[in-house]
């Protein structure tokens, strides 16, 4: 499952993401997503879970939460038309 993860803080580092995120299953992927124009981070990522179960209990629990002084928005992602 794809899983949108916004409003991060600038200095998250991908590490980091993926260490919360293998709290709930494993982790397939990790892709932060960089401004076009100046190609700094946004504070969004996509995070590509094996299991559709874990990335349902980590959307649950980690949506709102604090990470890096900010609150998370953690939901599944939708498909890019």
């Amino acid at each position: 499952m794809n899983i949108y993860v916004g409003n991060l803080n600038y200095r998250v580092k991908e590490s980091d993401l993926q260490k919360v995120m293998e709290g709930y299953g494993t982790v397939s992927s990790v892709k932060f997503i960089n401004d076009r124009t100046t190609g700094r981070f946004r504070g969004i990522a996509f995070v590509e879970m094996e299991d559709a179960e874990a990335a349902d209990k980590a959307i649950s629990e980690l949506n709102g939460t604090e990470f890096f002084g900010r609150q998370m928005v953690v939901k599944e992602a939708r498909p890019k038309y």
